[in-house]
């Protein structure tokens, strides 16, 4: 099952019927794991079984999350030779199979059932760790067209489940994506940076503030990496990144 994540991207679809019908779906269907069809457990769209085979990225860089070797600690090598404009990443799962599966699920076949789970599964791994919360949490924006096509912003609803847990504020628009920039998917990790100058302003006042930045999953740390350039040169005094998984480099 597992295997079909690829499928998932290249499948036809109406965003917004698609939408629409998920969540009458969901709200008339009883809980089932989304990875295996199994009867969920505690109300949550996803069973014991499958929750145990969840890959945890651990250790971990403490600045960037890239995962490391199991005897490493401390920074990573590129943190330590090219500090990055945010303090510090947690993405508490490996983005490999089931966890892509679910994110690929969300951005390419508007399963919106997969935001849910995957939002409330980084809230508990951010509510296990008991570190203290940001003034506010602020989501990678979307370019216009983009989010017109795809029918909704994948780390806005991520971010809407943190934000409703803890109780934080949620600033949707605090990011404007104003240039629409090739996908990144299929670049390296040069032409995504290249790719992503310039494509990101600030339109709302974040001087002081300590900021929350979310999105679903990170790669080469290539947008997060661009958006925490505009926050910084915006007055952000803490600039922390939260992601559901991490890719390996």
């Amino acid at each position: 099952m597992f295997s079909n994540a690829q499928h998932l991207v290249n499948r036809a679809r109406l965003p917004w019927l698609t939408g629409w019908l998920n969540r009458l779906q969901d709200a008339l269907l009883p809980p089932l794991c989304l990875l295996c069809g199994a009867a969920g457990a505690s109300g949550r769209d996803l069973c014991a079984g499958c929750a145990g085979e969840l890959p945890l990225n651990a250790p971990a860089c403490p600045c960037c999350a890239l995962p490391l070797a199991a005897e490493s600690k401390g920074p990573c090598g590129l943190c330590l030779r090219h500090p990055p404009d945010f303090d510090r990443v947690f993405a508490p799962f490996l983005y490999r199979p089931p966890v892509d599966y679910l994110i690929l699920g969300l951005k390419f076949n508007n399963r919106l059932s997969h935001a849910r789970l995957l939002g409330e599964l980084l809230a508990d791994a951010l509510a296990a760790r008991a570190a203290g919360l940001p003034d506010c949490i602020v989501p990678v924006p979307l370019h216009p067209l983009r989010l017109r096509e795809r029918g909704f912003n994948q780390a806005l609803e991520l971010a809407r489940a943190a934000a409703r847990r803890f109780q934080v504020p949620l600033v949707p628009d605090g990011l404007r994506r104003i240039r629409h920039t090739t996908p990144q998917t299929g670049l390296d990790a040069r032409q995504r940076q290249t790719n992503l100058l310039g494509a990101f302003m600030l339109s709302r006042p974040l001087q002081g503030k300590r900021v929350v930045l979310v999105d679903d999953v990170i790669t080469t740390a290539s947008t997060v990496a661009e958006c925490a350039r505009t926050l910084r040169a915006g007055g952000v005094t803490d600039l922390e990144i939260w992601a559901v998984a991490r890719a390996a480099a």
